[in-house]
């Protein structure tokens, strides 16, 4: 079985969990690998907001394409489905894109689908403009800042699927408070999304993933769909992998992939 060595305070093989395939086992084998971390409640981004310099040709994209894809917080849609140009038939959320790879892939293969991307990091939403422009993506809505800023506006019910993927785990435990997965949060995204939609969570370190499942298991209103083993090692259909992942997987950190979803209870 894989293993997981974290960055967090524990890192330990799946290996030890009895009963791999079934949830119980899956559970096991993934909480075993943290502490006992209690629930903290959720502040603000704590990471970069910029890095290395921008081309002069994104860091135009900034001032001409993002305004017109940008969502308007300040007027919450009566119809989520209109802040797109062509008719969607369900509405995805993306909290923190990074380099935008997942999320343009996506859009590109659902054309159907209506996507919000939510990266408040400038580098990464330069990429995301440049790819979106490239290949006229019209099925794309952005962010530039937080994502409770946009669970907060969105109607209730609204998203077919919240993603989040590989967010920064904030190993230290003086940082913990920090990390996006909070029950404030959690609630935040139960609310948005509607019965039966998915939050799907991915991430390389065995401690955030055990503390992911510890506060989803802990939160009314959401059920892990995990049946076997391979459900959680192995990633939801249609999943992209991004160059971060890439990199994980050379240097030796295995991927854990959480799905959860929304029940009516």
């Amino acid at each position: 079985m894989a293993a997981f060595p974290g960055k967090g305070p524990t890192s330990q093989t799946l290996s030890s969990a009895p009963s791999a395939d079934s949830p119980a086992g899956g559970l096991r084998a993934i909480r075993i690998m943290a502490r006992d971390s209690g629930s903290i409640q959720p502040r603000g981004c704590f990471g970069r907001r910029k890095g290395h310099r921008l081309k002069a040709s994104r860091a135009a994209l900034l001032n001409t394409l993002l305004p017109r894809l940008a969502l308007d917080l300040a007027q919450r849609p009566q119809i989520p489905s209109a802040l797109f140009t062509d008719p969607v038939e369900q509405i995805r959320l993306e909290i923190g894109f990074g380099a935008g790879e997942y999320i343009i892939a996506q859009a590109l293969a659902r054309p159907e689908v209506g996507f919000i991307g939510v990266e408040p990091f400038v580098n990464g939403m330069a990429n995301a403009l440049a790819a979106i422009a490239a290949n006229s993506i019209s099925n794309i809505r952005l962010h530039h800042g937080e994502a409770t800023e946009v669970l907060a506006w969105l109607p209730t019910g609204s998203l077919a699927c919240v993603d989040l993927l590989y967010p920064d785990p904030w190993p230290k435990r003086r940082h913990w408070k920090r990390r996006f997965v909070q029950d404030a949060n959690i609630a935040a995204i139960r609310r948005v999304l509607r019965p039966g939609g998915d939050f799907r969570f991915a991430t390389d370190i065995a401690e955030y993933a055990a503390w992911a499942l510890r506060h989803m298991l802990q939160s009314a209103g959401f059920e892990w769909t995990a049946e076997r083993a391979d459900d959680w090692r192995l990633a939801w259909q249609g999943y992209t992998a991004t160059r971060y992942e890439a990199k994980a997987r050379r240097e030796g950190r295995a991927p854990c992939y959480l799905v959860f979803r929304r029940t009516d209870g």
